[in-house]
């Protein structure tokens, strides 16, 4: 017994003296879990004693001397890794070794790539998202150091413990979810209330052909001009019903919701758009010392805005020439075969005891003219209003840019469902509890929505850590291109990165600060005059949003490509696929015959007369007519 106190006394000692000869460790420094090539990352440095602020405190790394500037104990230094390479940190005699594996940054395309295949190829968008995002965290946590084995459990449980909450911890998403599922129980009710039944009834007096169907639906796709989202949720709910009796497709509906919204958006003057969009021109105008204001740049850029304008145009001329070509020109002949057409929710057998249609038209009302009011309190600015230099316009647009566009989206569709929950018991035309349970039913149709936006977000967070635009936008760029070449170049840029993430708005956010001030370098160092190179510029501004939207609706990841095809029950993929052909068709000829010729000086609104007339050309001989007796 007593050896083998001893013994324990021994190895007591052995480790009391290893522990007091050992250097206490000075500094602790921990990296980004997200180390990308050639990327900057930020090394932090947490002094465990006692030092004062420093402005110039020398460190090595790798025999080279780099200055700290020290607060409260930390520091950041921020570095790029060109390749794997073993760091020596020399800190006051303390050496600390760590081993860096930056990630390849042509990785960072891999998540939205897979995303895209999986979703085209199996047809199935909830799959597709989470192995996009599961791709993304798997190679951030291989490339941590980790082994297979714990990186493939690890980056699985990060798709939901990590992106997925962090995609819903956002007070932006939450309120389009909210919003979403208000609407979602608004149609609820107005379903079971005989209020759809009646606004079918009230537009079959004009809708009562496949043409004047689609051609309201694009009417009000451009009435609701205020917001992309509320358009989709509005227009695809509420002519749902109509186009179905007409035997239009849901693809053909989810394409007319779509491609009206962010068009109509990007180029009006009072939109929940406008504020983001002048932000960005000021912040380039501001750097360039340009003597225009950010709003004269925004209208002055209107008359580059091809994309937009010709979608806009290209959709009615398919509903004026009564033609479609590719997958929609097959869905549209599905849909007029079928003798029916599913409902477009879970609607009671039992018979409607009404069939009003304002118990639908009122509340629909109430939510557009509600975020319209809604915009104008939450932005409003007195000085901005009692300003004399500044026109009627000009203050409207500045308002509502500066607005809430989320709240006023929840606040009136909170009021178009209490609302609706009032005209239904009022005129007792179902009792408190079944209203409620047509409130709660039009909830649970929009579960599918929440959750392929919530993974779409997810992905975006992906892309935006392995900084997938970067990866893009600096390939891109390099190209060293011509100013004449600028806004085609921008609109491919902006193309690329909206369709990769998924988001008009990311895109804006990435690219206006990253190609205004190189356009106008590019045309200065060009020898282009003073304004000359403001009309490059002015073709640039317009093509990032151009771009952007173009993009979006070519992605099957994009929020308002899903919201499309949601609030128009239209199976996603089928939505992207029957889309993506005439997206194609109306980008290539804004891109050919709009931007890129428009920057050589000829005349816009010639462009816009010959691109007109060849898409015309192309829906009248690649489109088919279809016949339907109604």
């Amino acid at each position: 017994m007593a050896k083998k106190k001893y013994i324990l006394l021994i190895i007591f000692l052995i480790f009391s003296i290893k522990s007091f000869t050992q250097k206490k460790e000075i500094v602790e420094i921990k990296f980004s879990p997200i180390i990308l090539e050639n990327i900057e990352t930020e090394i932090h440095f947490l002094f465990k004693e006692k030092i004062s602020d420093k402005k110039d405190f020398p460190i090595l790394i790798n025999k080279n001397e780099f200055f700290l500037e020290i607060k409260n104990q930390k520091a950041i230094l921020k570095k790029k890794f060109l390749s794997k390479e073993k760091i020596i940190f020399e800190i006051n005699g303390q050496k600390i070794e760590k081993k860096i594996s930056p990630i390849p940054l042509w990785f960072s395309i891999l998540p939205p790539f897979f995303a895209i295949l999986i979703a085209l190829i199996f047809q199935e968008v909830f799959v597709a998202l989470f192995f996009g995002i599961w791709s993304g965290t798997f190679i951030i946590f291989f490339y941590n150091q980790e082994n297979i084995f714990f990186a493939f459990f690890k980056s699985l449980f990060s798709v939901v413990d990590n992106y997925f909450i962090r995609s819903l911890n956002n007070e932006s998403h939450l309120s389009i979810i909210i919003f979403s599922m208000l609407i979602g129980g608004m149609v609820g009710i107005i379903t079971k209330n005989g209020g759809m039944k009646g606004v079918v009834n009230f537009l079959s007096k004009y809708a009562k052909t496949r043409k004047s169907g689609q051609l309201i639906t694009w009417l009000l796709g451009i009435a609701i001009f205020f917001d992309d989202y509320a358009n989709t949720l509005v227009v695809g709910n509420t002519m749902r019903a109509v186009t179905d009796k007409l035997k239009i497709s849901r693809e053909k509906l989810a394409y007319i919701v779509d491609s009206t919204a962010a068009p109509v958006v990007s180029i009006a003057f009072v939109t929940t758009w406008i504020g983001a969009e002048l932000s960005y021109i000021q912040d380039g105008i501001n750097v360039l010392g340009i003597k225009e204001s950010a709003y004269s740049v925004f209208i002055n850029s209107l008359q580059f805005s091809f994309y937009p304008i010709l979608t806009l145009i290209f959709i009615l001329l398919l509903i004026l020439l009564e033609k479609d070509f590719g997958p929609m020109y097959t869905a549209e002949k599905k849909a007029i075969k079928l003798k029916t057409i599913k409902k477009s929710a879970k609607i009671d057998k039992k018979k409607f005891l009404s069939e009003k249609w304002y118990n639908a038209f009122f509340p629909v009302l109430t939510i557009i003219f509600g975020t319209l009011c809604g915009l104008l309190y939450t932005g409003w600015n007195q000085e901005v209003w009692d300003n004399e230099n500044i026109n009627f316009l000009s203050k409207l647009s500045n308002i509502i840019g500066n607005s809430d566009s989320y709240k006023s989206l929840i606040w009136s569709s909170l009021l178009g469902v209490l609302l609706s929950i009032f005209m239904t018991i009022s005129q007792k035309i179902m009792s408190l509890k079944e209203t409620i349970e047509s409130l709660i039913g039009g909830f649970k149709l929009m579960f599918s929505t929440i959750l392929i936006l919530s993974l779409a977000w997810s992905l975006a967070y992906i892309t935006e850590d392995l900084h997938t635009a970067d990866f893009i936008s600096n390939n891109l760029i390099e190209l060293n291109v011509s100013p004449y070449y600028m806004p085609a170049f921008t609109f491919i840029l902006s193309g690329m990165v909206a369709f990769s993430t998924g988001s008009s708005w990311g895109t804006m956010a990435i690219i206006y600060p990253l190609i205004l001030s190189p356009t106008w370098y590019i045309s200065q160092e060009f020898g282009l005059d003073y304004n000359n190179s403001l009309e490059i510029f002015y073709n640039v501004v317009s093509t990032v949003l151009a771009g952007a939207v173009f993009g979006d609706h070519c992605s099957p990841i994009s929020d308002t490509t899903i919201l499309s095809s949601m609030a128009s029950s239209c199976n996603h993929i089928s939505h992207v696929k029957t889309q993506l052909p005439y997206a194609l068709t109306v980008g290539a000829t804004a891109l050919f015959i709009g931007n890129l010729i428009s920057a050589f000086g000829v005349n816009q609104l010639l462009l816009f007369v010959i691109s007109t007339i060849i898409l015309y050309f192309i829906i009248y001989f690649f489109g088919k007519k279809q016949f339907i007796k109604l």
